[in-house]
């Protein structure tokens, strides 16, 4: 009976469960170096303040977080922009996706692939926005909400989902109820 013993069952959670956290912190820290950079290191800023506080909330090590700042501020890391994608999706429900990348062209390729694989596609800039009001801190709120049927809010969750996966996109916001 090779293979089941204890120990390779848990290997394998742990496994699973470290691979989750890395997806996770690698967002939060790109998120703190782009502030940082933003900052120029200014650790009161409230946008730098707000992604460590995100930080600290997920557990990433304090280690991660200051050299996240460091690289931020020494100018290590490339231009990291933070770009927001527009699309609608099943039911005309609107979506915000805000991306943290240093390729923009590589980051609107695989959105556009990922929508059009769920057959949806990108909105043209403001065509989704005007439903959403922008928070500070926070991100999105819908002005508005659309009601979708059961198969729509299925087929929303696989497209949320397969976007948060995508190491670039940081949040996705959406006007469902």
């Amino acid at each position: 009976m090779a293979g089941h013993n204890k120990w390779s069952k848990i290997k394998n959670k742990k496994a699973v469960t470290d691979a989750q956290k890395s997806k996770i912190f690698g967002k939060l820290v790109r998120f703190i170096t782009v502030e940082s950079k933003k900052a120029k290191g200014d650790v009161n800023s409230p946008g730098l303040r707000t992604a460590i506080e995100k930080a600290r909330e997920a557990n990433v090590p304090n280690d991660n977080i200051e050299r996240a700042i460091k690289k931020g501020v020494g100018g290590e890391s490339g231009e990291m922009e933070q770009i927001t994608y527009e699309a609608y999706g099943p039911g005309g429900c609107a979506l915000i996706i805000e991306a943290l990348t240093e390729n923009r062209n590589k980051a609107a390729q695989e959105i556009k692939h990922i929508l059009s694989k769920n057959g949806f596609e990108l909105a043209t800039p403001g065509s989704a926005s005007w439903a959403f009001e922008k928070q500070i801190g926070s991100g999105w709120s819908p002005k508005n909400t659309t009601p979708i049927s059961d198969e729509d809010g299925e087929k929303l969750n696989i497209l949320i989902e397969e976007l948060e996966e995508n190491d670039e996109v940081q949040e996705v916001f959406t006007n469902a109820e």
